[in-house]
């Protein structure tokens, strides 16, 4: 267990990183959430034929021919006759087209993930929609095809011996600003905005559904604000309201790691086997905040035994993540247990499971966050956030980051809430550990035509691990919230804890046998 990467169909909604920069390491512990699901292999076309080329590709995990292509605009529309850029994209056509006119899109998070690299997951979450209707990906400027903005570093095997707390985060944020071939300036969600427009139009669609995850529901929000008549349902889930910087997930994550604790103690069998999970999990944290613990392990993926430096950051940040998906949840109280007892290997496992799952543009991310997150913080906010430690790390590293990258602002009226009728369905999960469902609230301030249904076993993805996907579904098919039923959304899809290394079942008793049966 806890060996090499897991299937596409274990992992849901989470944040990863694929290679351990120091930049991404650091910023790593920012990044809100985003579909991960397969890496997908785009054909590619060597050259490009005008303004727009359209052809024919494949993706990974998908049979078919699809049809792609890209359109080229300006990368600064001030200067139109200055660099230009290809924004790509890929249309997954409707089994039975009824409704030629119409497209749903796909909008992926990160900030700073492709969509086109995730096809096949949003076809087979979305295989309901796409039985009439294209579905419409496009990979955002900064990010997958479209002029990525991207920082390699090398790779996990370096990772485990590093000690973050070596880095200069200055030195490294502007090595790869020197690395760039782009005026990162120009890679906020509204400049990105425009390109979404642009296919559109270019693709002769006269209305759009829309469908964001994460830092993709921020996009789909903006599109309502700019572009209202060509939309005729949204639906956002894992939601991050206009009014609020992602820069406050600190406390988000800390309820997460509330919600796991509170969990495993009112589980018969978890509360049994880690009756200290609490008390397990701050003994690590503290002994790891003196000084990191060095170890010989053997390495997650190829199983050789190897060097590692066991840091707070590494600690903490594979529990957060883990905490994304149910299944992966699931492990650790284990994890944590056997940490307190010095064997890190556990938790290793979950580290693999986090640092090369899925592609990140950090570059486009720094310019999303630096531009409309980290400008935002009232004093109250920082103060705030440096009461957790996922905040105060947030707070330190992007201010010496952000202060390079030197993002203009966007203006105050970008955090104003949207107000809407467009027929509006958003989406959180009760134990989320990004975007809390307090959140989906604080988008709803100004929705006349909107639902906010929580689902109470889900985390970040309520789509992707419910019948999330159904009830999107029947809002594209009617248009419309009305008879939208969430009670399928409280059906108990749990899995109990595991109790040890490779097994939820119960350590020899008839009466834990039972429950762990009934739970699992």
């Amino acid at each position: 267990m806890f060996h090499g990467k897991p299937h596409e169909s274990e992992i849901s909604m989470a944040d990863t990183i694929t290679t351990t920069s120091p930049l991404k390491l650091l910023m790593s512990m920012i990044m809100t959430g985003f579909l991960v699901m397969s890496h997908s292999v785009f054909a590619k076309q060597d050259s490009k034929i005008g303004e727009s080329r359209a052809s024919h590709c494949y993706v990974d995990g998908l049979s078919e021919h699809l049809d792609c292509g890209f359109i080229t605009v300006p990368e600064d529309r001030a200067k139109p006759n200055g660099k230009q850029i290809d924004i790509h994209y890929v249309v997954l056509p409707a089994i039975k087209n009824s409704a030629h006119s119409e497209a749903f899109l796909a909008i992926a998070g990160g900030p700073g993930q492709s969509a086109i690299d995730n096809a096949a997951g949003f076809s087979r979450m979305f295989s309901k929609i796409r039985q009439k209707r294209d579905i419409l990906l496009i990979d955002q400027r900064g990010t997958g095809r479209s002029n990525v903005l991207n920082c390699e570093g090398e790779g996990f095997e370096g990772a485990l011996s590093i000690n973050e707390a070596d880095f200069d985060v200055a030195k490294e944020t502007q090595a790869c600003l020197d690395k760039l071939d782009a005026d990162v300036t120009q890679y906020g969600s509204l400049s990105a905005l425009e390109d979404f427009e642009a296919v559109r139009q270019h693709l002769g669609y006269q209305k759009l559904h829309l469908y964001g995850i994460s830092y993709g529901t921020r996009m789909a929000q903006l599109y309502m604000r700019q572009y209202p008549q060509v939309l005729s349902t949204v639906t956002i889930d894992g939601v991050v309201p206009m009014q609020q910087s992602v820069l406050a997930i600190g406390n988000a994550i800390n309820r997460g790691f509330e919600l796991l604790i509170q969990d495993c103690d009112e589980n018969k069998l978890c509360g049994a086997q880690f009756p200290h999970l609490e008390e397990d999990l701050y003994k690590v944290d503290a002994e790891l905040a003196l000084q990191p613990a060095i170890r010989q392990v053997n390495d997650p993926l190829t199983g050789e035994s190897t060097r590692l430096t066991m840091t707070r950051s590494k600690f903490m940040g594979a529990i957060r993540m883990a905490l994304y998906m149910p299944n992966v949840r699931a492990l650790l109280p284990h994890a944590i247990s056997e940490a307190a007892k010095g064997n890190f290997q556990p938790i290793m496992g979950l580290y693999a499971l986090t640092i090369d799952s899925t592609g990140i543009a950090m570059g486009m991310h720094a310019s999303i966050v630096c531009g409309e997150d980290w400008q935002r913080l009232t004093q109250a906010e920082r103060d705030a956030a440096n009461q957790t430690y996922f905040g105060q790390e947030m707070i330190t590293n992007f201010e010496k980051s952000c202060a390079i990258w030197n993002m203009p602002a966007v203006d105050p009226s970008f955090s104003a809430p949207i107000s809407s009728d467009i027929p509006t369905l958003a989406l959180s999960g009760q134990i989320d550990p990004a975007t809390p469902p307090s959140w989906g609230e604080l988008a709803m301030e100004k929705l006349t035509n909107a639902k906010h249904f929580i689902a109470p076993y889900a985390t970040h993805g309520v789509a992707n691990q419910s019948c999330g996907n159904d009830l999107i579904a029947q809002l594209v098919d009617s248009g419309s919230l009305e008879g939208l039923d969430k009670s399928c959304l409280d059906k108990d899809v749990r899995r109990n804890f595991y109790l040890n290394a490779s097994t939820v079942e119960a350590i020899p008793s008839t009466e834990a046998a039972v429950q762990g049966a009934s739970n699992d």
